[in-house]
């Protein structure tokens, strides 16, 4: 997983979600985003979902969903490995 250069900042106002799906995007999402289906996305109205990076594939994009406040960004160690914190 390549670690999110995001901010929360950088969020539109009242989304208070972020996700990453399986091939790597990040979103950001203004209500709680649900996984989809077939997997490997996460799924929310249109109209509350934009992209917020690109990314490297994700396998483990199932826990790749951070809440603000709750739960801070991923952030990377000195091996360039994510984690959350």
């Amino acid at each position: 997983m390549e670690c999110a250069s995001l901010q929360w900042e950088q969020a539109p106002a009242g989304w208070d979600w972020l996700a990453q799906d399986a091939d790597g995007q990040w979103y950001w999402y203004g209500v709680e985003p649900s996984p989809g289906i077939g997997g490997g996305v996460w799924r929310a109205p249109s109209r509350l979902q934009k992209l917020a990076s690109p990314g490297s594939a994700n396998p483990a994009w199932i826990q790749a969903l951070y809440q603000r406040p709750a739960l801070p960004l991923p952030t990377c160690d000195s091996e360039a490995t994510c984690r959350s914190t």
